[in-house]
């Protein structure tokens, strides 16, 4: 494909390419980002669990009475529902989650975080904050981090405009 003037290839439409700091900055994001799932994700399984069974266990020990409908977990931990089932089941056979019906709702169910998780979760904490302090707050300038911060949040800001 030709280039432009600023050495992005040319195009007969509107695309508007990434420029070379703008490209390598996106593939740092990406990189990054997948290294560093990676990381936590290896430092659980240590643990018995992995990054995804980890934020499930974290959210529903935050939560009121260790319980949160099932649509309303996904959207906290960011997976499909039909993937959450999945996990939650294989949660659910380890007696770390069940799952029960909704009393107001037979149609809803709800997560509900056993001892057991709960046990497991407050066990896991101090060495999964470890490691992330390790990896990504400790590693990172606390000015730089105020400005990922705010980076972060207009991310997210731009993604919800979008769906």
């Amino acid at each position: 494909m030709a280039e432009d003037d600023a050495g992005s290839p040319a195009s007969a439409d509107s695309t508007r390419w990434l420029d070379a700091d703008q490209q390598q900055i996106w593939r740092d994001w990406l990189e990054a980002t997948s290294r560093l799932d990676q990381y936590l994700d290896a430092d659980l399984r240590d643990r018995g669990l992995d990054l995804g069974e980890y934020e499930i266990l974290a959210h529903l020990s935050e939560a009121p009475g260790h319980r949160l409908r099932m649509g309303a977990l996904a959207e906290l931990v960011h997976h499909s529902r039909s993937r959450l089932t999945h996990t939650v089941a294989r949660m659910e056979r380890q007696g770390l989650v069940e799952r029960i019906a909704a009393s107001h709702d037979r149609r809803g169910v709800i997560a509900h975080l056993t001892d057991s998780g709960y046990a497991l979760v407050v066990q896991t904490a101090p060495h999964h904050v470890t490691a992330v302090r390790k990896v990504f707050i400790d590693a990172i300038d606390a000015a730089d981090l105020v400005v990922l911060g705010r980076v972060l949040r207009a991310i997210r800001h731009a993604v919800a405009e979008q769906s």
